[in-house]
Parts: C-alpha cells; structure tokens; sequence
C-alpha cells in the first residue's frame, strides 16, 4: 500500500503538499516564507506531481505547435477542410509527443564506440521538448503555393515537401556526428548566448501577435492602412483576427483584455500563491484566462466555441490522412537553410536547457549536445514520416524551467505523454484549439521572455568588459534584433510575394526564386543572420591586445607600465618602461 502511495504522490517528508499548497502572505516575515525547492534532472518525481509539471511543459508549447500546421493546413492546402485542418493538428502532437520521450531518453547508439571513437546517443537526455518550428512555415507555404500554381494537387505539394525536408534533415545527422570540439569551436558560450537572446526577441514578437488576437491577423494589419484599404486588397488571409465567434481588428481592447486577465492572475499567483500554485502557475494563469473568455462575450458572440469540440472525432491517430512522399528540388536550398537555422536554435536551447538546470559539473555537455543535434535530425525526418512537419527542440519550454524551478525529466516524460494523449483523445485537441489565441497570447508572451533572460544570464558568464566580446554582441544584436523588429527589409509581407525590393524575382524561374526565398529566410529570421554573423566575427576578429597602463608620470623619474589583459587589473604584469627627461 505505501509502495501505491509513493508512486502517486512520494515521500511526504520530502514532497510536502501542505507546504507546497499553503497560500503565501506577502506581509509575512520572510522567516516563515517557505523557499521553492529545485527539482534536479534526475528527480523521481511521483506521479501526481509529475503530471502537473508536465501538463505546465504541454501547455507552454501547445500554441506555437499547433499554429504551424494549422496554418499551412488552412491558408496554403486547404481553406475550408476543417476535419483535414484538424487531423493535422492532432497529427502534430502525437510527433511532438513521441518526439519528446526520445530526445528525453537519451539511448546509447550501438557499435557507435568502434566505429567513432566514442559513444553516441540519441537524445540529449535532459527535459528538452519537441515541437515543429516557425522556421519552416515560410518555407512550406511558398512551396506549396509554387506548386499549386503549376496545377499540383495541394495535397501532393504538402507531400513533396516532406520527402524534401526528409532529405535535408540529413544533414543535420552529419553535424551531430561532428566531434564535440569542433561543435563547441562553431558554436561557443559567446554565440550560443547571442542565439537564446535573438530567440527570445522573435519568440516574445511571436507571443504579441497571439495577444493582440492572433499571428495571421496580425501580419495582415498592413491592409487596415488607410491608404491601402480603398483599394481592391484580397480578401484572405484577412486582417480581421477571430476568437471564436468574435471577429474584431487586431489589438483590439477586449482581446488585449482577455490576455491581459492571464498576466494579472500570474502576479497574483506570485504574490499570494503557495509553493505548488507557482509550480503550476502557466497551467492555472491560462485556465483562469480561458474560465474569463468562457464566461464573458461580444455583443452576443461567444470567444469560446463549442463547435469546435463537437467537430473534433472521438479518437483520432496517424495516417489517417496519408500524402504522397515526394521531392521539390526548387525548396531543396532553403529547407537546407532552414535546418541549419534550426539547428543553430537547437545548440542554443539545449545550452540554455544545461544552464537553468543546473547541470555544469554534473552533466557531460558534449554527450548532451550530441544527443540533441541526432534526435532533432531524426525526429525531423520521422515526423514527416508521420505525415507531420520537421521537429526541432523547443526553446520556449526553458521559460518553464526557469520558473517552475523543475528540471527533472520525468516531467518532460509526462509532457510526452500528455501530448499524445491530447492527440489521440481528438476532443481534448478540439478544447485546446478553442482556447481563443488572446489568451495563449497572454500566457506565451510572459513565456517567451524568459528565454530572453536566459540568453542575457548565459551572457553574464562572459567577460563583458572585453572589447572583442562586446563588438561582437553588439554588431550581431545590431542586426539580429534590427531585423527580427522590422523583418521587410528582406522578407516578403504576408500574401505579397516577391516584393521585398532588395530582391524582386518576379520573372525569375522556380529554382531562382527557391534560392530567393532561401536567402530570404535566412536574412529576415534574426536569430539565424545574428548568430552566423557572430560566428563569423568570432573567427575572425582577434583576442584583445594587452593593455598598457602607465603610473602617474614623476618627471626624472622611471614610469612603470602595467600591461592589462582583457579589461582585468587583478593580475597586473609590470614592466619597465623608459626613462623620462624633465
């Protein structure tokens, strides 16, 4: 009987839930304020606990993971197929969750020891979720929209893509194989803190547009100018964001309201909340959001639907929809630079992963990142086996660690799992997507962030009075941030292609503009230009000269040089300098 007790809830002494679910006053004295335990990589968490952590990990990662295929699936396969929109979202989740118990596992590789030189696995082995990028939405949607204007069927052009990207994931397993030093000299602390920062910059843009009402929306706002709206604009993608049956513009006050009512019971969850409430406080900061969007409407319309639960079927798997693998040589080049991108994010998520768990001197950081890099490129390639988009770690979930100050991997085992749960069990995936996307946005912003303070906590290990050092952050966030803020210099406004001026192709054939889109992609996404241009001045600009300080001049008599290194007086070199006439 103790054994049952133990597994469901642990050892009492050690996981105390009166403590851990007593409310907190913030007029207490700080004596009798309990601290909130860490919970280390390897913490056997029970089950219940486990369960909550992991349901926090799934929720943080739900509205950027379904948001990918949705959109493809919706505004470039097929607009009004709402159960085949459906299927690719439940799809997605049951990859993201399988994908998620292997990057977790971290499995030893057989016969890798002779063959290598050393052991390699699959997975990093730290709680490191997957799910499917932004990187490739672009990619996917011009290449599906090419191929529907030469009279493929959307369906087959959705499969051409995977057999595409199931070919240049391979070159992400080359990468992995790499020896740690090589990975480490291409991708330094210094690098990898820029990358976590770029992330956290575009990732927070990402979450805005969820508050404001939504993503596609919130791109197309350009149409509400008022000098482009008497003009004959398509109709779709629309400006208009729609929560539920409430169709208003975006940055609308009622849906600035929606997810503004998450952040404010965020703050009093932190300021009130227990132990366990500020673990679980995403989980109960996104449902108090949805319990107010649920109870409230506009002018009659309701921010919730229930339409979409009932849609949703019972029970849903795999290739219940199946696509015809294929290969679209023209999104060859930009799909390769769009795992390269994904693969720069992955060493950045994963040294952020090993940072806010605590892991230096614990874990070997090179076995770790080799893991990764393997199961990013194999999850890639077996994702779009299961007819679902590329895998990629996801960073954001690194905001959950942060805060809910638990590591252990049996939460991202629970995540997984309650990933593909959601997927199969279809109506639990109908309840998700009609959380409205205000709300998600309320929750995903605060997320978001972290990541952001992350990258700057990983920066504040560097030596940042060294002039090398900080050129290179401030040239790579120059325009790493410039052009994640201001994207159009080089990318395309949603449903405009081929008008960003710095390269108009419009009478270009497909393979050129399949290199134009590459080359767009990858100047327009911040956090891949910013991190290739920081690798590149970390080669190629050279280690600070020593620093010569004099002593005060005495006339007549012998100056003594101190030569400082790096900006650091505290192991100063003397040396004799000349004599000075008077």
């Amino acid at each position: 009987m103790s054994s049952i007790k133990d597994f469901l809830i642990g050892d009492t002494t050690r996981y105390n839930y009166g403590d851990l679910c007593k409310p907190q006053l913030p007029c207490a004295k700080q004596e009798s304020k309990k601290g909130v335990p860490f919970y280390a990589h390897d913490e056997p968490l029970p089950f219940f606990l486990a369960a909550i952590m992991g349901l926090q990990h799934a929720f943080a990662m739900v509205g950027g993971l379904i948001t990918v295929p949705f959109v493809v699936f919706r505004f470039s396969v097929d607009f009004g197929n709402t159960e085949l929109q459906q299927y690719a979202i439940s799809a997605a989740l049951i990859a993201c969750g399988i994908c998620t118990l292997i990057n977790i596992s971290k499995i030893p590789l057989p016969f890798t020891e002779k063959i290598f030189g050393r052991q390699l696995f699959l997975g990093s082995g730290v709680l490191s979720v997957m799910g499917i990028s932004f990187t490739f939405l672009p990619i996917f949607q011009i290449g599906i929209d090419q191929q529907k204007q030469a009279g493929v069927d959307p369906l087959e052009a959705y499969g051409n893509m995977l057999g595409t990207s199931m070919v240049c994931g391979l070159s992400e397993i080359f990468i992995s194989i790499l020896p740690g030093k090589v990975i480490k000299r291409i991708f330094p602390p210094l690098v990898s803190s820029i990358t976590v920062m770029l992330l956290g910059v575009a990732l927070t843009g990402t979450g805005m547009k969820y508050w404001g009402g939504g993503a596609v929306c919130a791109d197309m706002i350009w149409k509400e100018h008022g000098q482009v709206s008497s003009l004959d604009v398509p109709r779709n993608p629309s400006s208009t964001c729609f929560n539920g049956d409430v169709a208003l513009g975006y940055g609308s006050t009622e849906f600035i309201g929606l997810g503004f009512s998450v952040m404010v019971f965020l703050v009093v969850i932190e300021i009130f909340g227990s132990v366990f409430m500020k673990n679980c406080n995403v989980v109960l900061a996104l449902l108090f959001g949805y319990m107010c969007a649920g109870l409230s409407n506009y002018q009659g319309s309701e921010y919730v639907l229930s339409s979409k639960i009932a849609l949703a079927d019972p029970i849903t798997f795999l290739w219940v929809h199946t696509f015809p693998l294929g290969f679209y040589a023209p999104a060859f080049v930009p799909m390769l630079i769009g795992f390269l991108v994904t693969t720069t994010e992955t060493v950045g998520d994963l040294a952020a992963t090993y940072e806010v768990s605590e892991l230096a001197g614990k874990e070997d950081f090179n076995e770790m990142l080799q893991g990764g890099l393997l199961s990013d490129a194999f999850c890639s390639i077996l994702s779009s086996l299961f007819t679902s988009m590329p895998n990629t770690t996801f960073s954001q979930n690194n905001g959950v660690i942060a805060l809910t100050k638990c590591a252990s991997r049996r939460a991202g085992f629970a995540c997984g799992i309650w990933l593909i749960f959601m997927g199969i069990f279809a109506k639990v995936a109908g309840v998700i997507t009609s959380i409205p996307d205000a709300v998600l946005g309320g929750m995903t912003i605060f997320l978001f962030a972290n990541v952001l303070v992350s990258g700057i906590s990983m920066a504040s290990g560097l030596n940042l009075k060294s002039r090398r050092i900080r050129f290179i952050m401030a040239l790579s966030l120059a325009v790493g941030v410039g052009v994640t803020v201001w994207p159009f210099a080089f990318a395309d406004m949603r449903g405009s292609g081929y008008t960003a001026n710095f390269w108009r192709c419009d009478d270009c054939d497909d393979t050129l503009k399949g290199i134009r889109n590459g080359v767009s992609i990858f100047l327009s996404t911040g956090y891949c230009i910013g991190t290739v241009l920081a690798m590149l001045l970390n080669t190629i600009i050279p280690e600070d000269a020593d620093m010569v300080r004099l002593e005060e001049h005495t006339p007549g008599k012998e100056v003594e040089e101190k030569a400082v290194v790096d900006g650091d007086d505290s192991d100063d070199v003397e040396v004799k300098g000349n004599d000075v006439e008077a």
